[in-house]
C-alpha cells in the first residue's frame, strides 16, 4: 500500500483526492492545508471545470496538519502529492524529497527551469521519484496516439496538428497571474508540449506567434523544428468565448494511419481501406486521474520511474513553453535548451 499525503485542498488537490478513491494500491493517509474547514472535511466552497462539485468529505481516516513540515515527518507518508499554485511547487517538493519521500506534483513542473533542474537533481541527491502530473497521456484518445507512437503499429509518425483553447476561467482569480501560474502558455499548453517532448522528443527550435496581454501570452500557434524529423504544430490559448468554453484535438499522421480527434467527438482511424472509429474506456476524467496515480503508484512499488511521469520529461514540456513565449515576444526562431 503506497501511503499518499496529500498537500493543498483546492480544485486539483481534491480531484486527486478523489482518483485515489478509485485507485487500488494505493491510500490517502495525510493531508496538509491551512485552512481549518477543508482539514475537517468541508469542501464545499471547491469549484472547477470539470468533476463533480465539493461537498463535505469523510476525513476520519486522515491525519491533517496546518504545517507542511508535519506531515513531512509523517512515518506513514510514502509519496507526497503536491496541489499547490505552481509558484509553490519546487520548494515543496525539494523539501519533500529532502524528507526521504517520493514526489507527483501537479503540472508544471516548475516556472522556470533552473527550479525544475534543482527538483530534477534533488530527486536523484535523494534517491526518490520525482513525478509530474501530466495527466494528458491517461485520457483514452490520447493514449491511441500514444501507443501507437510507441509500438510503431501505424508506422512512422510523420506529421501532427494539436489544438486546445478554453475561454478565461472566472472559477480562477489565479490562472490569468502569469507569475503564479506562467499564464496560459505555460498552465494550459504544457499539455501539448508534454505530449509532443513524449511522442517525438524535444526539437531543436521552436517558431511561435500569438497574442500577449502586456508580458503575458495568452495564446500561441507554434511550429516545432526537427532536423529531419516530424512535422509537428500546436495551437493553445485562452481567448474563446464562454459559449465555448473548452476544446481540445489533434490530427495525427503516421505512415499507415491518419488518427482524427475533437472534443465532443469519436476517435477515428483513417487507413486506406478506410475508417474506423475504437471503442475506448471511460474518459471521465476523474477516472483519467485515476489512471495517472495507478501510474505513478507503479513506480513507487518498483522503484522505477515512470516514462510518461518522469521529472526529465516534464522539465522538457517546461522548456518548450518557455522557448515558444521567447519566441512570441520576439518573433524569432528560438532553439530549445
Amino acid at each position: 500500500m503506497v501511503r499518499i499525503g496529500l498537500v493543498g485542498v483546492g480544485f486539483m488537490g481534491m480531484i486527486h483526492y478523489l482518483a485515489s478513491l478509485k485507485t487500488a494500491g494505493c491510500q490517502v493517509t495525510a493531508l496538509c492545508s491551512r485552512d481549518p474547514k477543508k482539514r475537517a472535511g468541508d469542501w464545499r466552497g471547491i469549484q472547477g471545470n470539470f468533476g463533480p462539485p465539493g461537498t463535505q468529505m469523510d476525513l476520519s481516516a486522515v491525519r491533517a496538519y496546518a504545517a507542511l513540515d508535519d506531515l513531512l515527518a509523517d512515518p506513514a507518508v510514502d509519496l507526497v502529492d503536491v496541489c499547490l499554485p505552481s509558484d509553490k511547487h519546487a520548494a515543496v517538493a525539494e523539501a519533500a524529497l529532502a524528507a526521504g519521500k517520493h514526489v507527483l506534483v501537479e503540472k508544471p513542473i516548475a516556472l522556470s527551469l533552473a527550479e525544475a533542474d534543482r527538483m530534477v537533481a534533488a530527486a536523484k541527491k535523494a534517491n526518490r521519484l520525482l513525478m509530474v502530473a501530466h495527466v494528458l497521456p491517461f485520457f483514452p484518445d490520447f493514449a491511441v496516439v500514444a501507443d501507437a507512437a510507441r509500438t510503431g503499429r501505424y508506422g512512422k509518425l510523420r506529421a501532427a496538428q494539436f489544438r486546445r483553447h478554453i475561454s478565461p476561467p472566472d472559477w480562477s482569480d489565479a490562472f490569468s497571474d502569469a507569475d503564479r501560474t506562467g499564464g496560459p502558455i505555460i498552465d494550459l499548453h504544457v499539455h501539448d508540449t508534454h505530449f509532443i517532448a513524449m511522442l517525438a522528443g524535444l526539437p531543436k527550435a521552436v517558431h511561435s506567434t500569438g497574442l500577449m496581454s502586456g508580458e503575458r501570452v495568452d495564446y500561441v500557434a507554434t511550429n516545432y523544428l526537427y532536423d529531419g524529423g516530424p512535422a509537428i504544430a500546436a495551437a493553445s490559448g485562452a481567448c474563446s468565448q464562454k459559449g465555448r468554453p473548452f476544446t481540445h484535438g489533434y490530427e495525427v499522421y503516421f505512415e499507415q494511419a491518419t488518427l482524427h480527434y475533437e472534443a465532443g467527438g469519436p476517435l477515428t482511424v483513417y487507413t486506406a481501406s478506410g475508417a474506423e472509429r475504437p471503442e475506448l474506456p471511460s474518459a471521465d476524467p476523474v477516472d483519467c486521474f485515476a489512471a495517472e496515480l495507478a501510474a505513478a503508484v507503479a513506480a513507487v512499488n518498483s522503484g522505477t520511474d515512470s516514462p510518461v511521469l518522469g521529472g526529465k520529461l516534464a522539465r522538457d514540456a517546461l522548456a518548450l513553453c518557455l522557448a515558444e513565449r521567447e519566441s512570441v515576444r520576439t518573433g524569432a526562431v528560438v532553439a530549445v535548451a
